[in-house]
């Protein structure tokens, strides 16, 4: 199913738990926001001059939330919800930093609330005003919903399809599936639905900037963010400030594009993975990384013809399996839980592969899920992609997936999960260059699995006034991981505006 393919754009996927503390300093924080003078329609004015109220939400956060209209190009009908935290500048403040965490699906209020130290270092909490924001349909904000019962949601994401991949019977089952799912998220979400593309989403956030005092747009994104950044600076060039997109998507990129170079970058961190692996004494795999990959190939194939059962009744096939294998490859720090995860599941042990694979989809130990990620990665995916091949063409990209990654390329291969979708794709791919805008960083790791460096390449030299930074290294995403250049590049941008003269090479 297509949610298999592309949900590797995922959220920033982190195992350790991430809690930050709030200490503020200097004079107590504005309550109410003076909305920052806008050229807008007469028919727009009622949103932009809004003003915000926020009240306090624990640990020094305050919060808040904004209208914005349901349709753009409808302002006088419906309106929807954006919820905003905040974590006012410990320091002398120079403005609002937005910061989204990827996905599309994830929270930004609970990307900033729970993880602040993450998502920012001391430098930008004392320089700005940390705001947190859930995009339309996600999380605090008016959100897609796709079921009354969590266990729909089970059968979207853990039923073992009929049928090999690619055959007729499975087009048919995997077109059911996700044409029923759909249906579902209409009746649940309502006209909702169809508003939810990435260009919208970038409308909302320049309506925030004006709501909260801003007259320029502060903006750090991760993953899928990047591309929320760069739509936002296509849109309003002239509204851009300081903006960095880190772990950057390809706006060109058509989803065949993304799904087989997301393939060939996960097997290349599994690969690395391996390479470390192998030279240790508590390694579940033996020989040379080709034979480990191999052994790999083989436990998928064999998931397929016979999926293990887990303790609450769901069974282990390749995609579940491969869900559980890519987790830990967002971060090398990560890399032991691919140990514990291989050793079981080659003694028929299920607990590791459902625990890491529910930790990506979100789900709790009960059944129920933690928010509406997957719904919203789903709904906001099915507008942004125009891509939706018919079972022809799924084979023969398929073929060339497989060509260059073989062990995740045929899981990764097969996806019909907008097929049968509400409402057709609005998004077009192309390249963005945002004529007119101000400087923008772009970050790439030269072994990110979940967002290629060639993306960040691409999009840095379609930006009129793009700068590409490089941190050559592991893991999805650069900033506030530790290393010192790419930090010092980054806070040294959003404190003074300064951009590197050329790219640092981290």
């Amino acid at each position: 199913m297509r949610a298999a393919r592309v949900r590797v754009l995922a959220v920033l996927a982190v195992l350790a738990v991430l809690l930050s503390g709030c200490t503020l300093g200097g004079a107590a924080p504005s309550r109410t926001s003076t909305p920052a003078p806008s050229d807008v329609g007469a028919d727009l004015q009622p949103y932009y001059s809004q003003v915000l109220v926020w009240k306090d939400c624990g640990d020094g956060l305050l919060c808040a939330s904004a209208k914005a209209p349901l349709t753009w190009s409808d302002p006088a009908g419906r309106s929807i919800r954006l919820a905003l935290v905040r974590h006012p500048a410990t320091g002398t403040r120079l403005g609002s930093l937005l910061v989204n965490p990827g996905g599309p699906g994830a929270s930004g209020v609970d990307f900033v609330r729970d993880s602040l130290d993450f998502a920012v270092d001391s430098t930008l909490q004392r320089s700005y005003d940390i705001v947190g924001f859930d995009p339309r349909g996600v999380g605090a904000s008016t959100p897609v919903r796709c079921y009354s019962d969590p266990s729909t949601l089970d059968h979207y994401l853990y039923d073992i399809l009929p049928g090999q991949p690619g055959s007729d019977e499975w087009y048919a089952e995997s077109t059911k599936a996700s044409t029923d799912f759909g249906q579902e998220c209409l009746e649940h979400t309502g006209p909702l639905l169809q508003y939810v593309d990435t260009a919208s989403a970038a409308r909302d956030l320049d309506l925030l900037r004006a709501v909260l005092g801003d007259r320029k747009l502060n903006y750090l994104g991760y993953s899928y963010g990047t591309f929320l950044g760069a739509t936002y600076a296509q849109l309003y060039p002239h509204n851009t400030g300081r903006l960095v997109l880190d772990g950057a998507l390809d706006p060109s990129a058509s989803e065949f594009d993304v799904t087989e170079a997301q393939a060939k970058g996960f097997e290349g961190a599994m690969r690395a993975f391996l390479a470390d692996c192998l030279t240790a004494s508590d390694c579940p795999f033996q020989g040379s990384v080709d034979q480990a990959m191999q052994t790999i190939h083989m436990l998928f194939d064999r998931l397929d013809a016979s999926p293990l059962l887990g303790s609450d009744g769901r069974e282990l096939g390749s995609s579940t399996m491969f869900l559980a294998t890519i987790y830990p490859l967002y971060n090398p720090d990560n890399w032991p839980a691919l140990k514990t995860l291989y050793r079981e599941v080659f003694r028929g042990q299920t607990k590791t592969a459902f625990l890491l694979a529910d930790e990506y989809n979100g789900r709790n130990a009960d059944g129920t899920y933690q928010d509406n990620s997957t719904e919203a990665f789903t709904a906001i995916n099915c507008l942004d992609y125009p891509d939706d091949p018919d079972l022809a063409t799924i084979r023969e990209q398929a073929a060339q997936i497989s060509a260059v990654a073989p062990v995740f390329g045929p899981v990764m291969a097969y996806g019909t999960g907008c097929t049968g979708w509400p409402f057709p794709p609005t998004g077009e791919r192309g390249p963005i260059s945002a004529d007119g805008s101000s400087d923008i960083l772009v970050l790439g790791t030269t072994n990110d699995p979940a967002t290629p460096y060639m993306w960040a390449q691409s999009l840095a030299s379609h930006l009129q006034h793009g700068h590409l930074v490089t941190y050559h290294g592991e893991g999805h995403t650069a900033y506030n991981k530790g290393n010192a250049c790419v930090d010092d590049t980054v806070d040294t941008y959003f404190v003074s505006g300064t951009v590197p003269a050329r790219d640092p090479d981290c």
